[in-house]
């Protein structure tokens, strides 16, 4: 397939059909943290190196999808040089059509088909960070957040959900004041939790310092680290997110439901004989 038939296929996701992937080799990266962290540009980063490795890199980033058009709004795209890096390199801006969980619907089909057609590492990025975006488990292998000085307290940004559910951690613009003390408080808090800590990585974007580090310690990891009951309920509300919007029925009962036609029980029932 090229890469003008894979894009057309991404667009319509719905039509997907290909074998599911396997878990091992674990082969999806999801990409999460706040706004000016410093993602798109450590993405980069880690792009350029895998492609150095031999690999072959699809990145999917999910912008915010514009109020007028409903489409992605392409940021990513502007700030990542990598995505010009030949045929070994493929990226997609995904809107988020403003779903619940910032995750699209049918982004697991996607993944499953880059997969299918040859692409050996495969880059999840969201749009922000948050109790919504432990969503992203329910598609990635590994899961790395991104933190940076300048965030005030960390810890209480995050409260918990999707710094307990990281498989790494890294602290990007290690360069500046307040990295280390940012990674101390990290790790003082991920030793309160029942589960085996994370790694915290000190990184930056900006100079290279630390991503061969990274990329080592992500491939090191033995497995998913997150609980594995927490990842098995993200997959199965993703799994019900998608039931719901993409029944035929949804249109209408929406629209019933939102003039007063049908009150929320009704609206569910409808949808669940369906």
């Amino acid at each position: 397939m090229n890469r003008r038939e894979l894009a057309r296929s991404l667009s319509s996701a719905e039509s997907i059909d290909c074998p599911k992937r396997t878990m091992e080799p674990w082969r999806v990266l999801g990409v999460t943290g706040a706004p000016g962290v410093g993602k798109s540009c450590l993405v980069d980063r880690i792009v350029s190196q895998w492609l150095d490795r031999g690999e072959r890199v699809a990145i999917l980033a999910i912008d915010p999808s514009s109020p007028v058009s409903g489409g992605a709004l392409l940021g990513d795209r502007m700030r990542m040089s990598s995505v010009d890096g030949g045929d070994d390199v493929f990226f997609r801006s995904i809107a988020t059509r403003n779903l619940p969980g910032g995750i699209p619907v049918r982004l697991d089909r996607m993944v499953d088909l880059l997969v299918h057609e040859g692409w050996t590492r495969i880059i999840i990025e969201t749009v922000g960070s948050g109790q919504s975006e432990i969503r992203i488990v329910a598609v990635a292998d590994r899961l790395l957040l991104v933190e940076g000085p300048a965030r005030g307290d960390v810890i209480q940004a995050e409260k918990a959900g999707v710094l307990e559910l990281a498989d790494l951690i890294a602290v990007n613009k290690s360069d500046l004041q307040g990295a280390e003390k940012v990674a101390d408080e990290i790790r003082l808090s991920l030793n309160f939790s029942d589960n085996e800590p994370a790694p915290v990585i000190l990184c930056s974007a900006e100079n290279g310092d630390g991503i061969g580090q990274l990329l080592d310690t992500i491939d090191s990891l033995p497995s998913a680290r997150g609980p594995a009951i927490a990842r098995s309920r993200e997959r199965l509300l993703a799994h019900h997110q998608e039931f719901l919007l993409s029944h035929p029925d949804f249109s209408d009962v929406l629209k019933g439901f939102s003039e007063g036609r049908l009150n929320i029980e009704e609206a569910f029932e409808i949808l669940r004989r369906g």
